[in-house]
């Protein structure tokens, strides 16, 4: 299993832990501060999803006027693997 610790930026979250298991599916993610009913949402659909298609889906997202998401910075954060 790997586990991925990235940093976003332009989103409330300050940290984002994923862990990826050995097939490539996500295990489970782990956001610090922000919307934590958005992230418990974000969590529960991408849990067991393959890494490539959690980053298909979520990457490009925006939140309102801001250039990124919760969503897109967690395919980014996914992308690093």
């Amino acid at each position: 299993m790997k586990v991925i610790d990235f940093k976003p930026q332009g989103i409330c979250a300050t940290d984002i832990k994923v862990w990826i298991n050995d097939d490539d599916t996500v295990a489970d993610v782990q956001f610090t501060r922000g919307c934590d009913g958005n992230h418990k949402g974000l969590v529960s659909l991408c849990k067991g999803m393959k890494a490539d298609e959690v980053v298909s889906r979520l990457k490009g997202i925006r939140c309102g006027m801001r250039s990124s998401s919760c969503p897109d910075q967690l395919a980014r954060a996914i992308e690093t693997r």
